[in-house]
């Protein structure tokens, strides 16, 4: 096994065993490690407290860049959409995981595969309402905002 991929398993043991879940993850640039986590979920109640995205954020704020072309990531368990959806944003290109969203399902954290289901449903499907409300009449558009801006 690649000792990225150790460190990663190594991470979300040692977390299992102060009562966390059993996720770490190291985020390596041209072979040296830059920034890791384990989901923290346990200790700050912050249910974005997961390996992945820790270990970007570290990575972002040591870095001073929301751009992490050319990195990879490595997990002990296959990223959540919520963690894979960040690491589109950063430009994340690689990602290597050992167990996979049906493991952590069988072993009681079925959210990441529930999640995956719904996301392939059509809007009105989902499990969670999607409503969408126009802005009111003469109220200034921020996207419109944004693209001026550009």
């Amino acid at each position: 096994m690649d000792k990225f991929m150790e460190r990663a398993v190594e991470l979300a043991v040692k977390n299992v065993q102060e009562g966390g879940q059993p996720f770490g993850a190291v985020l390596v640039k041209d072979d040296n490690m830059i920034a890791e986590g384990v989901n923290e979920l346990h200790k700050v109640y912050d249910v974005s407290g997961h390996a992945e995205l820790l270990a970007i954020r570290r990575a972002q704020e040591q870095l001073q860049t929301n751009d992490l072309s050319g990195y990879t990531m490595y997990a002990s368990g296959e990223p959540c959409a919520m963690c894979l959806t960040a690491m589109y944003f950063a430009g994340i290109e690689k990602v290597f995981y050992c167990a996979e969203v049906e493991d952590a399902a069988a072993a009681g954290l079925e959210k990441s595969k529930m999640i995956y289901e719904d996301l392939k449903k059509s809007k009105e499907e989902r499990t969670i309402s999607m409503i969408r409300m126009p802005l009111n009449k003469g109220q200034e558009n921020p996207m419109k905002l944004w693209a001026e801006r550009s």
